[in-house]
């Protein structure tokens, strides 16, 4: 395993790609309505990226096609923006951004609550916002890489849901996926020991039945579905471990 620490202007700059990419989820908040296509938040998204002296990571990355990832219901990521897909009352939709500003990434996820969303699926947002959180809190320099995993599922076993295994977070810098990945449950090892300067990704994907089992689309191949059809939540943060704790690179002024 090839763990990059970052140096101190590494860093400065791993900050500025990290509020680029939450400045880019407050941007497009509002837009995120009833009635609007996921392509329409692709370009908007896209646009104000470019804007800002900035590249959209996931465009054409491994062949990916557009600039964001909008995860409707029932994806659990990767999901492909299109005109087709309008979101409607009651929808969750997760926005998956990732820039490229000054040769480093900023990589985060929100979800959103499109009209009147069901109390049940209000709640599984929500519980998955704190899971992300549990696993984020547990991070400083000395505590195996398993500690936010292992907090992760201490949490979100209380309510039966189902933590997906297939897709972990990530380490990130100047490529957009580098070492360690991030498992978001109890591997049952503990893997290696947090240092002051690594930077990764913590972003739990989390599945409202206990069936943590997903389907890769044999056509795009890419978008990926809960396998029983049930609601799936996630969000993300880049996070960096630094010498008494961590510090949230993509936190949101809001």
């Amino acid at each position: 395993m090839n763990i990059f620490i970052k140096t101190q202007e590494e860093i400065k700059k791993m900050r500025v790609a990290g509020k680029l990419a939450a400045k880019v989820l407050d941007f497009i908040e509002p837009y995120v309505k009833e009635g609007v296509s996921t392509e329409e938040l692709n370009k908007l998204c896209h646009d104000y990226i470019v804007e800002n002296g900035a590249i959209a990571a996931p465009l054409n990355y491994h062949g990916f096609p557009k600039s964001i990832c909008t995860s409707i219901n029932n994806i659990v990521c990767h999901g492909i923006p299109s005109e087709k897909d309008i979101l409607k009352d009651g929808d969750i939709v997760n926005v998956d951004i990732t820039v490229i500003k000054e040769g480093f990434h900023g990589d985060t996820s929100r979800m959103f609550l499109v009209g009147n969303v069901s109390e049940e699926n209000k709640i599984l947002v929500e519980r998955t916002h704190t899971a992300m959180m549990r696993g984020i809190e547990v991070i400083k320099p000395g505590v195996f890489l398993n500690e936010i995993g292992k907090a992760i599922e201490k949490y979100v076993q209380k309510f039966d849901y189902g933590i997906v295994q297939d897709f972990t977070g990530h380490g990130i810098g100047r490529q957009f996926h580098e070492d360690p990945p991030v498992c978001h449950y109890d591997l049952g090892m503990t893997g290696p020991r947090l240092q002051a300067g690594m930077c990764f990704t913590v972003e739990p994907m989390i599945n409202a039945t206990n069936e943590w089992k997903v389907d890769v689309d044999e056509e795009d191949k890419w978008t990926v579905y809960t396998q029983d059809n049930a609601m799936s939540a996630q969000w993300e943060h880049t996070i960096l471990v630094t010498k008494d704790g961590y510090e949230i690179l993509t936190l949101s002024k809001k």
